[in-house]
């Protein structure tokens, strides 16, 4: 079991990675209660995660996707199925499948802590972000000096762009930023950071500018996505994927 710690001003993290699929998913708890919720399990990854829930002795109250995901298969359900916890995602997603389906500004307590969800359509049309005591889990929306693709799943570059830009780059630029993917092996960002390094949506990129670059960039994998595509992230500029 977890040594409780006298600080109980923040909920503490793990950041899990799939290497297959180049995913991080989440363990956020309560270091005193230590209830817990779990965001974007990966299905491959199940054993390693309820392993470690039982070995930190968390109760999971929610496991929380963040989208539908079409580059790895979510282990929500199997998470939900050993714990008791409750599944839940966007009210945009759709899903039957969800114990919760979440509207914007909705909030969910575990332990002493409570985390936000804030609508941010554009990868998908119903993509969340979670936000928790100055920290963004931001799923495919925003990544590390990029962003989610638009070009599958009913993906919108000028509704992503309004997500990044008038809700995410409004938070504090000392918000830590733990993206849902990385292909560089960097961990975690701030708001500030890509408000000035994003290659995608920083320095002050215009709506007209983001479209066109996000037009501009096509991946293959777009049109068959669910069989063969790899990617649901735009790397930087300069990089190919």
């Amino acid at each position: 079991m977890l040594e409780k710690t006298p600080n109980a001003s923040k909920p503490m993290v793990r950041q899990l990675f799939d290497h297959e699929s180049w995913t991080y998913s989440y363990l956020v708890f309560d270091p005193f209660s230590l209830e817990a919720v779990c965001i974007d399990p990966v299905l491959e990854q199940h054993k390693r995660d309820l392993n470690l829930i039982r070995e930190l002795g968390l109760t999971l109250c929610y496991v929380l996707e963040t989208h539908f995901h079409t580059d790895h298969q979510t282990g929500a359900e199997q998470l939900v199925e050993a714990t008791g916890a409750k599944m839940a995602m966007g009210r945009n997603t759709g899903s039957d499948e969800a114990d919760l389906l979440l509207d914007d500004g909705q909030e969910l307590r575990f332990g002493a802590f409570v985390i936000k969800a804030l609508a941010t359509p554009g990868h998908t049309q119903g993509c969340m972000s979670f936000l928790v005591n100055g920290m963004l889990f931001s799923g495919d929306t925003l990544f590390i000096r990029s962003c989610g693709r638009t070009d599958f799943q009913q993906g919108d570059s000028k509704i992503l762009f309004q997500s990044i830009i008038e809700k995410l780059f409004q938070l504090p630029p000392e918000t830590l930023v733990y993206p849902g993917h990385d292909y560089n092996g960097i961990m975690v960002s701030s708001i500030g950071e890509e408000l000035r390094w994003n290659t995608r949506v920083g320095h002050g990129t215009s709506e007209q500018d983001f479209v066109e670059k996000m037009e501009q960039f096509h991946l293959p994998g777009s049109e068959n996505f669910q069989e063969d595509g790899q990617y649901e992230f735009l790397p930087p500029s300069g990089m190919n994927a």
